[in-house]
């Protein structure tokens, strides 16, 4: 058992590892002070000498949007993120002994409805994960989602199983969003994602905002939702998120990969390979004019 004064010089140097690829709007740097739910969390781990969890959840299916990603499976962009996240594991481990284990919460059957991608398509994208970390030997990352909590119950059941049971009410949402500036900002995104990934919409652009904005509130419920779902099933753990989160948020956003703004994901996207060997996730329509395409085990993989 550590003492709480080592607890925290340890938990400070975890959280110096996390801080580069901090996810957020905001320009300004922050000292490893200006955390404090994530050194709290980080310092419980270090003080029982444990492995330090954390959860992330994403990873929930590609875009429908072909003009945004190469296929409906894990591709170059998914492989480079889960080798990110081992890699960040290992280096905590050269810091923490017990080391360090990300839970990806993969979170597509719990918004499949709302945006729009069959359940089978997310089956096998939560299925290539898990495949690909163990192909790729990636020890400190396991993967999570609604099969692990209730079966093989149908989708549509699972899915108003955690509506109903674990996400706000729409009402207070809708005022949250007008009292609050980081859910508005949410919000936004969200609807701003909807309307980009819908690629076959029959009606005018008016109704398909309108439509996009009633299914982002039903997404950030949702989210909400299998937050208290992940946290109910991995108390304490680190909470981790693939959107912007400010300072201080008890959620530490973290960027998976070098995009254009601080939104883009490996799902939203397409991992292009530039000539000075690094990386970059682009609209595939974009990558595809900067670069060939390569594939990787007979399939799309990425540009370069």
């Amino acid at each position: 058992m550590e003492t709480v004064e080592a607890a925290g010089t340890v938990g400070t140097a975890v959280l110096n590892l996390l801080l580069p690829h901090h996810r957020t709007a905001d320009d300004r740097a922050a000292p490893t002070d200006a955390f404090p739910h994530q050194l709290r969390q980080i310092g419980a781990f270090v003080r029982r000498n444990e492995p330090i969890v954390l959860t992330l959840p994403g990873f929930p299916c590609k875009s429908p949007n072909p003009a945004k990603v190469l296929g409906h499976l894990p591709d170059q962009g998914e492989r480079l993120s889960l080798a990110f996240l081992n890699s960040l594991c290992a280096r905590i481990g050269e810091i923490h002994a017990p080391g360090a284990r990300v839970v990806i919460c993969s979170d597509g059957h719990v918004f499949g409805d709302l945006i729009r991608v069959p359940d089978e398509h997310i089956d096998a994208y939560s299925d290539e994960l898990s495949r690909l970390i163990d192909e790729l030997g990636l020890d400190h990352l396991s993967v999570f989602d609604l099969r692990d909590v209730l079966g093989d119950l149908p989708h549509s059941a699972k899915r108003a199983y955690v509506h109903d049971r674990y996400a706000p009410g729409l009402d207070e949402l809708r005022a949250e969003v007008r009292a609050d500036g980081h859910t508005l900002a949410l919000y936004r995104g969200i609807t701003r994602f909807l309307l980009d990934d819908t690629a076959d919409f029959a009606g005018t652009r008016s109704a398909l905002q309108r439509e996009c904005r009633r299914r982002a509130y039903g997404v950030i419920q949702r989210s909400r939702a299998w937050g208290e779902l992940i946290a109910e099933h991995h108390p304490g753990s680190v909470r981790l998120s693939i959107h912007p989160q400010a300072v201080g948020a008890p959620k530490f956003g973290i960027r998976l990969l070098d995009a254009p703004d601080v939104w883009t994901t490996p799902w939203h996207s397409a991992a292009l390979h530039r000539p000075d060997g690094t990386w970059s996730l682009l609209p595939r329509a974009r990558a595809e004019r900067l670069g060939r395409l390569v594939h990787h085990d007979g399939r799309p993989s990425h540009f370069e």
